[in-house]
């Protein structure tokens, strides 16, 4: 029986009122001497009965939020060679530690590397804090570096640039921690699975503790214009990034997903490609992201992604969203969304025969869903022509 199957939830609440019932009525009246083997007895039907009632809890919050979507999810015994293969359907010096352009760089520290062909790094990973002149929001990130960006070759060379989102609330050190972001690109990079890219890792939450969902709230945040304006001209002016759209792209999970798949759709001329992981299509409307519309129907409209393919041209932006069979509440809207893409659109798909709104299952995505992100973007004009890696497709 499966981990989210209503019929498990069903069977485990059974059996935690009947267990409580039974306790009260028949089992407590016979453990009620004052001997040891009763007094035993009632501390082992007390423990029986509030496992019961806590998997009976459990369960019902795992299937309410999706954190879990099978056995193996829970258990941890999902492995990436389980994930299918995506489908298509339809370098120098650091920054100075100190303010430039917007981007304050805190520390670095290297990213680990293990190569059976060389010794090289993995490159370096800096956390800063990156602010917007024009949204005047700032947020803590971190910034990856490839190890091509501090060799002498690549001295000339700007850097296509990976933005990465959490969920909400999120920690950018999920990206890193849990996710492995940097070490995912730096071993797909050696690998030469990907050309070398700058990966931008944060938080959607710009303005917290509100929800802003990216957008542009009236007489509020301007998370939109911070992801596609200010964060573009801050990297711009603090590393060697490239800044046209095609260098662009934005990957984000949950949250994040819906944020990455509504910029590049409504910013094409910002970002050329995003992933969706786990995302939704259309922004929630609760108390922690309050009133993101000031009773606009019409900037409600813009920012649901269903609405948009239906009603508005479809932008040149290749995408990839993911979902689960089992275990994922968006499976179905993923699949209407796929088939509602119409050209200059490019959508494809990564689904996973099970799997839940987790890290275990973005983890599990991640080392495909980045090559490809990288894949469907384009070196700046005047990229070194030294490049040992391959040429991305178009």
């Amino acid at each position: 029986m499966g981990l989210t199957a209503i019929k498990l939830e069903l069977l485990v609440a059974s059996l935690a009122v009947a267990g409580l019932v039974t306790t009260v009525w028949w089992i407590w009246p016979q453990l009620s001497a004052r001997t040891i083997p009763s007094i035993l007895g009632r501390v082992g039907v007390l423990l029986l009965n509030q496992i019961l009632t806590l998997a009976t809890l459990g369960l019902a919050l795992n299937n309410y939020f999706g954190f879990y979507g099978s056995w193996a999810d829970l258990l941890g015994t999902d492995t990436p060679q389980s994930a299918p293969i995506v489908a298509d359907q339809g370098a120098g010096v650091p920054p100075p530690a100190e303010v430039t352009s917007g981007v304050q760089v805190i520390s670095t520290t290297r990213v680990p590397l293990i190569s059976g062909r060389n010794g090289d790094a993995g490159g370096r990973l800096q956390q800063v804090v990156i602010s917007g002149a024009t949204s005047r929001l700032s947020s803590p990130a971190y910034v990856y570096l490839p190890p091509q960006y501090f060799e002498e070759r690549y001295a000339d060379t700007r850097f296509p640039v990976i933005v990465a989102l959490t969920g909400y609330p999120g920690d950018a050190r999920n990206l890193v921690t849990r996710m492995n972001m940097p070490i995912v690109a730096a071993k797909a990079i050696d690998r030469r699975e990907m050309m070398p890219a700058i990966m931008v890792l944060m938080r959607p939450t710009v303005a917290p503790p509100r929800d802003t969902e990216c957008v542009d709230v009236p007489d509020g945040p301007q998370a939109e214009t911070y992801f596609t304006k200010d964060l573009r001209e801050a990297m711009a002016s603090g590393f060697r990034v490239g800044t046209d759209a095609a260098n662009w792209g934005i990957l984000g999970a949950s949250t994040g997903g819906y944020c990455a798949l509504k910029v590049a759709m409504r910013h094409p001329e910002a970002y050329s490609a995003a992933v969706s992981l786990s995302g939704y299509l259309k922004p929630p409307i609760d108390a922690t992201t309050g009133d993101l519309f000031g009773g606009s129907r019409k900037l409600r409209n813009e920012n649901d992604m269903m609405w948009r393919l239906a009603h508005l041209p479809h932008p040149p932006i290749s995408v990839l969203v993911t979902s689960s069979r089992q275990g994922e509440s968006n499976y179905q809207s993923t699949l209407a969304f796929l088939q509602a893409v119409k050209p200059p659109m490019q959508a494809s798909s990564l689904i996973l025969p099970s799997g839940g709104h987790n890290f275990n299952t973005w983890s599990r995505e991640v080392p495909q869903a980045l090559p490809w992100l990288v894949q469907q973007l384009h070196m700046p004009a005047h990229a070194s022509p030294a490049s040992p890696t391959p040429s991305p497709r178009s």
